[in-house]
């Protein structure tokens, strides 16, 4: 077994790192940063999310660990108080993972040119100061003419983010769908759109036609500014994220806690 840690730098989460590297050492678990196993990330959700973008090559062979030193996570399963129960977990333990669907994001330029982006949470096409006016089709089939600041695209693990502000449904992660919601679209006599999110099945994919030659399009709130996109289509990624079964994550407990609970413990 081979471990990575990511991490980020403030002083709670840096007594943790160090920390788990001495229990890792200890129970002779090989550290490796280029090609691990095991990547645990200590911080919270965008420490996960940074490790997985710098890990997206071999995400096929990685299981991912979280452990939060802040506020709740969505992807942070264990406690910093945890640690040692993790590392115990890890040591006796057959190996499970828990795979959920990743956001596949194809970009095609005007010249044919491809390229192709992985996203955890969501990806969003928009225009920063003027309407984005873009065309949208499920599979090949014309759904709207849009008009308005956005759109966003979201796995289900991405549902409780970006999309969930915009007004969109929370989705269990287990399910293999994906999520568009409108950013702020214009609707009158003349302009009409669904005004609601989306969700398509797993063998569907959506394309928005930009009406634009420039745009800013986010891969989890990566900032790209495109220029000459012909389309970009969203669908299913066949590569999926794998978090260790052991933890002890309980989705709808962690929605309760995040959004409707006013507990100050969030040890769930």
């Amino acid at each position: 077994m081979k471990v990575a840690i990511a991490h980020n730098n403030n002083e709670e989460t840096l007594k943790v790192v160090a920390h788990l590297k001495e229990l890792l050492n200890n129970k002779q678990i090989v550290y490796d940063a280029k090609y691990p196993d095991i990547v645990i990330t200590v911080g919270g959700d965008g420490t996960l999310i940074n490790a997985f973008h710098r890990y997206v090559n071999q995400v096929d062979s990685i299981r991912f660990i979280g452990v939060h030193t802040g506020h709740l996570g969505f992807y942070t399963d264990w406690r910093s108080y945890d640690v040692e129960k993790m590392v115990d977990a890890l040591t006796f333990k057959k190996p499970e993972a828990a795979k959920y669907p990743l956001l596949e994001v194809t970009m095609e330029t005007e010249s044919g040119e491809q390229k192709h982006f992985l996203a955890l949470n969501e990806s969003a096409v928009k225009r920063v100061s003027h309407t984005l006016e873009a065309d949208v089709y499920i599979d090949d089939q014309l759904f709207e003419n849009f008009r308005g600041d956005g759109l966003c695209v979201s796995t289900p693990t991405g549902s409780t983010a970006y999309s969930k502000s915009l007004g969109g449904a929370v989705i269990h992660p287990q399910l293999k769908a994906l999520q568009m919601t409108e950013i702020a679209s214009i609707n009158n006599r003349v302009f009409r759109t669904l005004s609601a999110p989306i969700v398509i099945a797993p063998d569907q994919w959506i394309t928005i036609i930009p009406n634009t030659d420039h745009f800013v399009m986010t891969i989890d709130g990566e900032r790209k500014n495109i220029r000459n996109a012909k389309k970009i289509i969203s669908r299913i990624s066949k590569h999926a994220i794998q978090f260790d079964r052991f933890g002890h994550h309980h989705f709808w407990s962690r929605v309760q806690n995040a959004f409707i609970s006013d507990k100050k413990d969030d040890t769930i």
